[in-house]
């Protein structure tokens, strides 16, 4: 988690934030339920995913796995691309298509919750806040 959170940071540098148009972007949470005799691989391979995702897709801002700490088979992945060309580039990815294929049968439930920016302004500061000085 701490890598993928450098590499997040790394990428969230003074020019791209300028660069960031957050009404474009496409923000989705998904929510994910793992069988609980798979946990340990599925979240070996959404590391490895999501790390790859962040370090070689430039349209990849962010993808952020998190789980619920009384519940670690609910797992909540944040996802933030550029815009929807990013995420269709990013769904034909090898990386991509090995999570996906290699997590189907540990994942009892999947949701995919599109979400919007309540504040987009503030949106892009997070991302300069964020950033190396």
């Amino acid at each position: 988690m701490i890598k993928l959170l450098t590499a997040f940071l790394l990428l969230c540098s003074p020019a791209m934030a300028q660069d960031m148009h957050p009404e474009k972007m496409l923000v989705r949470i998904a929510e994910i339920e793992v069988f609980p005799e798979h946990l340990h691989a599925y979240r070996a391979i959404l590391k490895e995913e999501a790390a790859a995702s962040v370090k070689m897709e430039a349209g990849v801002i962010a993808i952020f796995p998190l789980y619920e700490r009384e519940n670690p088979t609910r797992i909540r992945i944040v996802e933030i691309y550029r815009n929807e060309t990013a995420y269709q580039k990013h769904l034909l990815t090898p990386h991509f298509k090995h999570y996906k294929e290699a997590t189907l049968p540990m994942v009892k439930s999947l949701s995919l919750v599109d979400m919007e920016t309540v504040d987009s302004e503030t949106m892009t500061a997070i991302f300069r806040k964020m950033s190396p000085e």
